[in-house]
């Protein structure tokens, strides 16, 4: 048999969840609208894939990469990350670069990329150290060599 406090308890605690949860419309983060939603971050990321494949340093690792399905999936992570509305549905980071030794220098050069992709979209610099913030953890599953 339940306890009635349990029940009463859960009840209240369900109550306080609904009433301070927010609609789908206002569930976006500042940062995330500084790149200017899902639509700033695809125009970013389109940028950016192309940047990588042009990058002397950056070239041969992506010359075979399908620039749009790069620009869709990093603007998916790019918008979890930042609190947007969608979810990453791709590889994990290890799994995924596991096969590509990749170094130090291939990272930084890729962030150098960014950096440079998100200047050239007029990202704010606040927004940009916000989103290198909260990928640099990946560093560890990215880099293998």
């Amino acid at each position: 048999m339940n306890h009635p406090f349990r029940m009463k308890h859960s009840f209240a605690c369900l109550a306080l969840a609904s009433a301070f949860a927010l609609p789908a419309f206002a569930q976006s983060t500042p940062a995330f609208e500084a790149f200017g939603a899902k639509p700033g971050l695809m125009k970013l990321n389109t940028d950016f894939a192309a940047r990588l494949k042009a990058d002397k340093r950056l070239a041969e690792a992506f010359k075979d990469t399908n620039l749009t399905r790069l620009a869709e999936q990093l603007t998916e992570q790019f918008c979890q990350v930042l609190g947007g509305p969608c979810a990453y549905k791709g590889a994990d980071m290890k799994t995924l670069h596991s096969n590509m030794d990749i170094t130090t220098g291939q990272f930084n050069a890729l962030v150098e990329v960014l950096q440079e992709a998100m200047a050239a979209q007029g990202v704010p610099f606040s927004a940009q150290n916000t989103l290198l913030a909260k990928l640099a953890p990946m560093h560890r599953d990215i880099i293998n060599k």
